[in-house]
């Protein structure tokens, strides 16, 4: 049985959100109101089938995904960039590699008690946030 990420998430805690968006290349604008931002994670989950949504005063992001299988991310909202994404267990970690124009870039998310933790990865950039479960 694949861990339950179910539920809604608020952000606690960004640790290199600058560093990581220079990575990505996103413009100086947007990364100074992106950083003032504190999101607001729900994860639906049926198995391996996910629906993130990640929510903001300013853009909102979602994503569908079934672990394993392959499809074309259009990152809209963020840095705008195609992408081809999969998305794979580890043990009970999320593991998101994406391909495309940025080299070494993903994302790990996975749970520790109340915490959801989320690694984003870009070239040598990475950004560590913390969200707490939502009462």
């Amino acid at each position: 049985m694949p861990m339950n990420y179910r539920g809604t998430w608020d952000m606690v805690d960004n640790e290199n959100l600058e560093g990581y968006m220079v990575a990505l290349g996103i413009d100086f604008a947007t990364r100074k109101i992106a950083g003032m931002l504190k999101p607001q994670k729900i994860i639906e989950q049926d198995g391996d089938s996910f629906n993130i949504k990640t929510l903001t005063a300013f853009r909102n992001y979602s994503c569908s995904f079934k672990i394993g299988e392959e499809f074309e991310e259009v990152t809209k909202g963020l840095d705008n960039r195609k992408c081809q994404t999969t998305v794979n267990w580890d043990n009970d970690k999320l593991v998101c590699v994406q391909k495309g124009e940025k080299k070494s870039r993903g994302w790990t998310h996975w749970i520790d008690g109340d915490n959801l933790y989320l690694e984003l990865k870009c070239e040598d950039q990475t950004c560590k946030q913390t969200y707490k479960r939502s009462a």
